[in-house]
């Protein structure tokens, strides 16, 4: 099928994208990637009167350094995270997360704006976002706000943005030295959403995990932080134990749908393993 007729407009600033948005109100709709808003057009399940494209807003784009912290255009596409010496070097598990998601056609396109504002439970970025500690830049008619990652997602497709609200930014606090960190990733092919996936970020020290965070992706409606789960490794050498004990603790947030990717015990079982799999991973790296 093809898209119903709409409106075609691209804005060159933030300022003009918002107020755009603000204007046409709940008949706009953004368009970064495209490739969550052009499938559900094709298939009528989306029929929006306006498309505000937003790829001449250079404002919405790049990669910079902000002190301790690391902050990223709405609009940087996943190639343009895998070419960033910045990310490679501060945010490794950035880099190693874009590399997993969908094929590189997708990766050319894709932004990190658009897989993290969606609410999709099977995005990849979210549950990392929440893991990094980042922060959501919001902009809207009524000014500029700002969103911590793990109070954004409120629902599958249900964020905390606000009618003719924009996503512009992301701020990411830059990890300890010598972290370790892993993203695993269960799919059924190249391309696919996570069956399960876990992302792990870890210090060290003395042989013992010091700091640690779990996020989940496509394992509820929801990414989910998994904070008991990192409770229960700290001071552990990250002995069977205590990674039985984490992989438990993550099992008892998870309540994914039964679906082609599996039934519900299976993908909880599966998720248990890939916290497993990356605390181990993490704690390699770890220095």
């Amino acid at each position: 099928m093809i898209p119903g007729p709409f409106n075609y407009h691209r804005p060159a600033t933030v300022a003009d994208a918002v107020k755009l948005l603000a204007t046409l109100g709940d008949d706009a709709r953004p368009l970064a990637g495209g490739h969550s808003l052009l499938p559900m057009m094709k298939l009528r399940l989306a029929t929006p009167e306006h498309l505000v494209d937003l790829h001449d807003v250079e404002g919405l784009k790049g990669i910079r350094r902000d002190g301790d912290r690391i902050v990223i255009g709405a609009m940087t596409t996943q190639h343009e995270l895998l070419a960033s010496e910045e990310i490679a070097t501060s945010l490794p598990i950035l880099h190693e997360t874009a590399l997993l998601i969908a094929d590189p056609q997708v990766r050319y396109r894709g932004t990190i704006g658009g897989n993290v504002a969606n609410g999709d439970p099977g995005n990849d970025m979210p549950a990392l976002m929440m893991t990094l500690g980042a922060t959501y830049h919001l902009e809207g008619s009524s000014g500029a706000r700002e969103v911590a990652a793990g109070e954004f997602y409120q629902g599958a497709y249900f964020t905390a943005l606000e009618p003719g609200e924009l996503l512009t930014s992301i701020s990411i606090p830059v990890p300890a030295g010598g972290h370790g960190y892993a993203y695993e990733k269960l799919k059924r092919k190249v391309g696919d959403y996570a069956t399960a996936a876990a992302a792990v970020v870890l210090t060290m020290t003395g042989g013992k995990v010091e700091s640690c965070s779990i996020g989940l992706t496509n394992l509820s409606e929801t990414p989910l932080l998994a904070e008991d789960a990192a409770k229960a490794v700290i001071g552990t050498s990250l002995d069977d134990a205590a990674l039985k004990q984490a992989a438990a603790a993550a099992e008892a947030i998870m309540a994914p749908a039964s679906d082609a990717r599996g039934p519900v015990e299976y993908r909880k079982h599966v998720g248990g393993i890939m916290v497993m799999r990356a605390l181990q991973r993490a704690a390699s790296r770890a220095r």
